[in-house]
């Protein structure tokens, strides 16, 4: 099972992160990240792991299970995070956009 540390890496390559552009678009320093990356002891703050979550794309639950896994759940999940954090004009939009593409069945 992945660690925290194994998820964390993975999911900043995959973004083509490095850790300072991590840290930055987080709020975490690098040298934290770093721990967290290379330091299986560590144990992230809850406001720090849910800024990393959110840049990462991901959810705090999967980063701290080590059972976890990211399935279509999780992805959905990361979606309506993301969707609830839109304005009301443009959660409207992309509404009408899914309205449109479900008509085309």
């Amino acid at each position: 099972m992945p660690t925290l540390a194994e998820k964390l890496k993975r999911l900043r390559k995959e973004k083509e992160l490095s850790l300072d552009e991590l840290a930055t678009l987080s709020g975490a320093s690098k040298s934290y990240l770093w721990e967290l990356e290379n330091r299986d002891e560590r144990k992230p703050s809850a406001e720090k792991l849910i800024e990393i979550a959110r840049v990462l794309d991901t959810t705090t639950d999967y980063l701290v299970d080590d059972k976890a896994t990211f399935d279509d759940a999780t992805a959905k999940e990361v979606f309506f995070r993301k969707f609830n954090r839109l304005d009301d004009d443009t959660k409207g939009r992309v509404m009408d956009m899914i309205e449109t593409w479900a008509k085309k069945k």
